[in-house]
């Protein structure tokens, strides 16, 4: 079944298509430009954060800082405040705790950053897929009570392909995009746990938790 021509839709239908199309385009930039910039910020680097702390609770903390400095990653610049903290006041805890907290409240805005946009293209998409349906299905019975006569199907085809089109087109980006974002959210999850037990554990040692 062919689609109708697109040059005979009305001004709101190509409104509602334009609308789309823009979500999509907003939707496909912002997950490319959240995925680089994770890998540009070094997010999910737990294994190298991991022997930083090793190396730090094992006596060697001039090493551990060291590669703490080279601030590689998300994790290593949150040790680095840590130890930084540590080493100007041994016996205070807490300010070193801060300074973790405080660069932690940096990081995590940088990855949540632009989150928004996906959700709103979320809840924004299939809202516009629905108006397209309204402004389709107000097309096919606004031809269907100005027909005389028997109805020809083919001037209904217009506003139903509309109608079906814009409903799936809204949801299908929805969709994908809600995928999208929950990953992404699931890495800022991660990465925010990982970060409270590398402070705890820079600061009051490891707990080793040992059956048997």
């Amino acid at each position: 079944m062919n689609a109708p021509d697109l040059s005979a839709l009305n001004a709101p239908t190509i409104a509602v298509f334009v609308a789309l199309a823009i979500m999509s385009v907003l939707a496909v930039t912002v997950a490319f430009f959240k995925i680089f910039q994770f890998a540009r910020m070094g997010v999910g680097k737990v294994g190298a954060a991991e022997a930083i702390l090793n190396d730090w609770l094992g006596g060697k903390a001039d090493k551990a800082l060291h590669d703490a400095r080279l601030r590689k990653s998300v994790l290593s610049r949150v040790l680095q405040a840590v130890f930084t903290g540590l080493r100007a006041h041994p016996d205070e805890h807490g300010f070193a705790e801060e300074l973790g907290r405080q660069t932690a409240i940096v990081e995590l805005s940088a990855m949540t950053s632009r989150m928004r946009l996906l959700e709103t293209v979320v809840q924004a998409a299939p809202m516009l897929g629905l108006l397209g349906t309204v402004i389709g299905m107000i097309d096919a019975f606004s031809t269907l009570a100005s027909a005389e006569g028997a109805v020809d199907p083919a001037l209904l085809a217009g506003g139903i392909w509309t109608a079906l089109t814009t409903t799936a087109a809204g949801l299908a980006i929805a969709l994908v995009t809600f995928f999208v974002a929950t990953w992404l959210e699931g890495r800022i999850e991660t990465e925010r746990q990982s970060i409270e037990a590398l402070i705890s554990a820079a600061i009051n040692g490891r707990v080793d938790a040992k059956s048997g």
